[in-house]
């Protein structure tokens, strides 16, 4: 009866110890099959040859054993019919979508939350042996990571701080798949999708904050021209002939309005050389009325 065998792992490699009995029958069972391959030449090369691209290793098992050596390729490796068999493994980088979480945040907001990851096989070995389907464990992981992570933030801290919490998925994925041989290279949060109710509550406190700061910013303008008003003022006043220009000024932008009546302050000192000055108790200015 043969024993039962342990597997170990140095440096991610699996190692097989075998017992006598088991060792002996598989150096039987590989002479006849090897015999068989001899007698069948050529033919059995088309048996025995096989090939893996690039980005491909084969992992073989030889009467259910692991073959020494490790992964296989890439290239031509040659194998035994009968007694052996292998998987192929893709290590190229593999993208998969998170289907969307319904996750209650740290202040009690329920929110829908998809992703997206990015992995790859970096030991074919690990993730033939160590786990029954590599492919569907790390969307599995990753959905409860997506929901475990978002569950101890806020909501806030889910809308402005995406690129912080794509890292820290992508460092707990990558530590749990690395016994598995699986590297987890990217995760990114796609889409943060909140109640209607939460949605029309946010749009009414961003539109009531862009009005605040529209008010804040029309009375600073006021302020800024009030007080370049009070410095004009304050120049023209100290200059007889500037303050007559600007009337000619007002009267020019008046006249062009197409009004039937132009009232006007005009300066009595223009007549003080018809009437010979102002009589006591007169006042220096008029007010002429013009009548178009």
């Amino acid at each position: 009866m043969e024993k039962d065998a342990i597997a170990t792992f140095d440096d991610g490699e699996p190692r097989v110890s075998r017992s006598s009995s088991g060792g002996l029958c598989t150096y039987l069972l590989t002479a006849i099959s090897v015999f068989f391959i001899i007698i069948t030449f050529p033919l059995s090369l088309f048996m025995c040859i096989k090939i893996v691209q690039e980005y491909e290793r084969a992992v073989i098992f030889r009467l259910g054993r692991l073959v020494k050596g490790g992964a296989r390729g890439p290239g031509l490796f040659f194998i035994i019919p009968c007694i052996d068999n292998y998987t192929k493994v893709d290590l190229r980088t593999v993208s998969f979508d998170v289907p969307p979480q319904e996750i209650l945040t740290k202040d009690s907001v329920t929110v829908a939350v998809d992703a997206v990851v990015y992995y790859r096989i970096q030991n074919a070995t690990v993730a033939v042996t160590n786990v029954e389907d590599y492919g569907r464990s790390t969307r599995l992981l990753a959905a409860t990571t997506l929901r475990n992570v978002l569950g101890t933030r806020n909501l806030s801290e889910i809308l402005s701080e995406r690129e912080a919490i794509s890292h820290t998925m992508q460092s707990n994925l990558d530590d749990a798949t690395d016994a598995w041989g699986v590297k987890v290279e990217r995760v990114e949060i796609k889409d943060v999708r909140l109640p209607v109710q939460m949605q029309r509550a946010m749009a009414a406190e961003a539109e009531a904050s862009r009005e605040a700061r529209a008010k804040v910013i029309a009375a600073e303008g006021e302020q800024r021209a009030a007080r370049s008003l009070k410095e004009a003022a304050d120049v023209i006043s100290m200059s007889g002939p500037a303050l007559q220009l600007r009337y000619l000024q007002t009267l020019t932008s008046i006249a062009a309005e197409k009004n039937s009546t132009i009232v006007f302050p005009l300066p009595m000192e223009l007549f003080k050389g018809l009437m010979g000055g102002p009589r006591a108790g007169e006042s220096t200015s008029a007010m002429p009325v013009l009548e178009a």
